[in-house]
Formats: structure tokens, C-alpha cells, sequence
């Protein structure tokens, strides 16, 4: 489990391709007590650290991941941000990431690098129940949040500190990013449609809000 604040940004040094949907990275870290079977969030994809090197560390890609990260575009000399696992004790200091991709977005802009800049993003809308004002979402490993959201869109505010510490600094519009969306709003909103009426959970697309939930009973 990680908390979507990224400790440093590596370099991607070689890929091996392994058939059509499976590759093995190898990325350089300043990390000195990186251990095979580590898991670390790689621009937000939790992988197991398979080799140890010198400031660097390779790790395997399965089909499933390949299929649902970015990391199919990825090429040597790409930066990513990386967050190893969380230990007992350690501050949330963003919000509960389990380091597993839902979908690649689009950067639709970056305006404004001064104080702050406000970046949007577009993803498929399929996602658009859990995607809140003031609620979390975590772009390429990072946790951020949502300064408002429309239909299969959000914004995000990200401070200088960010832009400058992660690789969120480099997008440009049209970039793809890894999205993973609140899994505690996954959990709440399966319970809850668990409970209404047949067809209406599956209309509902979002449209959870407090009048519903007095409307069926919940209140």
C-alpha cells in the first residue's frame, strides 16, 4: 500500500520486451536498501522489485499491467515517480493508493507553473461516481485533489513543490497518465448498489447525492 507522495523520480535505463503484453524494466534509483520482492509504485504501478543493482532496480510487467498502465509507451530515458511501500507507523500523509492503474487519461492542459498550476485531465467518464470536489485521486502515483470534475474530466491544483519533486512537471496536453481512482469510494459505492432497487444501480452513473440516498432510505 502506498500514500501517493512520490520519494524521488527515476530514469527509465533499459526495457526488454517478453512477447506482445509483458516487458521488464530496469530503473535507476537512489534507493540503498531496495530488496528483491519489494513492492514500489512506479508512476503509480505497484510492481515486485525482481533485481538489485548499483542505484537500480528491474522489475517485471505482467500482461494485466502492460494492458492497463502506460507502460507500453514507455521508452528509455522516461522519468518516473517512485514511493516505496508504506511501513507500520508511517504517515498518510496523501490518501490510501494500492499502487493498481484503473485507466490511462489524457492531459487535456497544465496551465500556470507559478504559485500553481491547474492541471485537467480526461479519462473514459466510466470512473465518474468516484471522482468528488475536494475528494482524491492519484495521477502517475501521485495523490492529488480534485478541484472539480465534469463528465469523463477533472482538475487537479499541483503547487510548485510537486511540479519541481515529481515528474508531473514534464506533462505536456496529450501526455497519457495512470489513473487510479478512490478505492474506498469503489467499496462504498458496491455496497450501495448492492441495496437498490434492480436497474437503478445500474442508471445511477454518478448520481449518488445526498436527496438520493434520503429519497431510498439511507438517511
Amino acid at each position: 500500500m502506498f500514500t501517493g507522495l512520490v520519494e524521488t523520480v527515476g530514469v527509465v535505463k533499459s526495457i526488454v520486451r517478453r512477447g506482445e503484453d509483458r516487458l521488464g524494466l530496469t530503473v535507476s534509483a537512489p534507493f540503498e536498501d531496495t530488496q528483491i520482492g519489494d513492492s514500489i509504485s512506479v508512476s503509480g504501478v505497484c510492481v515486485t522489485v525482481t533485481d538489485v543493482g548499483r542505484n537500480e532496480f528491474g522489475v517485471f510487467v505482467s500482461s494485466e499491467t502492460f494492458r492497463r498502465s502506460k507502460f507500453g509507451a514507455l521508452r528509455v530515458g522516461d522519468r518516473l515517480n517512485l514511493e516505496r511501500a508504506l511501513k507500520v507507523g508511517d504517515r498518510l500523509g496523501g490518501h490510501i493508493v494500492q499502487g493498481h492503474v484503473d485507466e490511462v487519461g489524457r492531459v487535456a492542459s497544465l496551465q500556470g507553473k507559478g504559485e500553481e498550476a491547474m492541471l485537467s485531465v480526461e479519462h473514459s467518464g466510466r470512473w465518474d461516481g468516484l471522482v468528488v470536489e475536494k475528494g482524491s485521486v492519484c495521477v502517475d502515483g501521485v495523490s492529488l485533489t480534485v478541484a472539480d470534475c465534469g463528465i469523463g474530466s477533472f482538475n487537479v491544483a499541483v503547487i510548485p513543490y510537486t511540479l519541481e519533486r515529481t515528474a508531473l512537471g514534464g506533462l505536456k496536453v496529450g501526455d497519457r497518465v495512470n489513473l487510479e481512482f478512490d478505492v474506498l469510494a469503489k467499496y462504498i459505492l458496491k455496497c450501495l448498489q448492492s441495496y437498490l432497487p434492480e436497474g437503478i444501480a445500474g442508471s445511477l452513473k454518478g448520481k449518488i447525492t445526498v436527496e438520493f440516498l434520503k429519497e431510498h432510505g439511507f438517511l
